[in-house]
């Protein structure tokens, strides 16, 4: 998805949501760990499963559903995920979460004799708003033939998470939703100098220890990179009538660096790997005396290479 796709949709929240979670899978691991209090150590393998679900309707038609993020984790036991991002809360999630889950485990299912065994995903919404009765988890209960079913979809709350609480529990994915706890201040920091100083330094600190992070290797420059393009991207949106709100915290954070120069920061890494492994293939090959003819159908084979572009590594 590219920023250009964020900035023309109507679900901006949901996007910049889904772009870290695609882009910067690092980022799921701790927040998975927090939500539902599990102990992975960031080695397991993430595979993300489509986003697109299709619910069968009566009279065979067919309504499409795009989920947020589902996705597997493989450590010593593979499970399943699913999540969502809702700016506020609304109780018609429950309704939606049923669609998603019920397809993700319908997608997953398996047939073994006259037995249909699905499994459900382990679910959680992040809500980017909230207020004291929002609740702490939202259940589905199915009554069946067979008897009573209930299960929970986890709540996180940003709102609720310090800077402190995010860089100690490594919640980098929070960072472009901090701007949420200020949100009833805009007023206050669009009049008052003084007091969108005190925001612009809570945003200086946020840079400074995201290039902590980057100079210890903790995060990549590309995360770092789309950690600041997402944020730009919300304040954006739910700072759009306050101007010296956006300009203040922008100036901190830094100008237009958007998501397709972080994008352009890995693929031309990749590119460049890729050139490099041609190469080296080639020199190898060439070292060994394997005929030019063979080296080019290797490479064209290796690499998904055409003739053309084949022989320029000759």
């Amino acid at each position: 998805m590219s920023v250009d796709d964020i900035r023309i949709t109507n679900t901006p929240y949901d996007d910049v949501f889904r772009t870290l979670l695609n882009d910067c899978s690092s980022l799921i691991i701790p927040m998975i760990n927090e939500v539902f209090g599990e102990h992975y150590s960031g080695q397991e393998k993430i595979i993300f499963s489509p986003n697109e679900h299709f619910v069968n309707r009566q009279g065979g038609n067919e309504d499409e559903r795009v989920t947020d993020t589902s996705f597997k984790i493989q450590g010593k036991e593979t499970k399943k995920y699913h999540l969502e991002c809702q700016s506020s809360t609304d109780n018609s999630m429950l309704v939606r979460f049923f669609e998603y889950d019920t397809q993700i485990a319908l997608d997953g299912g398996e047939i073994k004799g006259n037995v249909l065994t699905v499994t459900l995903p382990h679910s959680a919404v992040l809500y980017l708003r909230c207020r004291l009765s929002t609740p702490d988890s939202l259940r589905i209960r199915m009554i069946t033939p067979g008897g009573t079913v209930e299960y929970d979809i986890q709540v996180m709350k940003s709102q609720r998470y310090t800077l402190e609480d995010i860089f100690e529990k490594n919640l980098l994915l929070l960072i472009p939703f901090y701007i949420f706890s200020h949100e009833t201040k805009f007023g206050e920091y669009e009049k008052d100098k003084a007091k969108l100083k005190v925001l612009q330094e809570e945003y200086e600190q946020i840079k400074n220890r995201l290039e902590g992070l980057l100079n210890r290797g903790v995060i990549s420059e590309y995360t770092r990179c789309t950690i600041v393009d997402m944020s730009n991207k919300v304040l954006e949106h739910i700072a759009l009538k306050y101007n010296s709100v956006r300009e203040g915290v922008r100036a901190v954070m830094g100008g237009k660096v958007l998501e397709y120069e972080a994008k352009t920061i890995k693929q031309e890494g990749i590119k460049e790997g890729i050139e490099q492994g041609i190469e080296g293939t080639v020199s190898i090959l060439k070292n060994l005396g394997v005929p030019s003819q063979t080296i080019l159908l290797k490479i064209q084979e290796q690499y998904n290479l055409s003739p053309e572009v084949s022989r320029k590594y000759l």
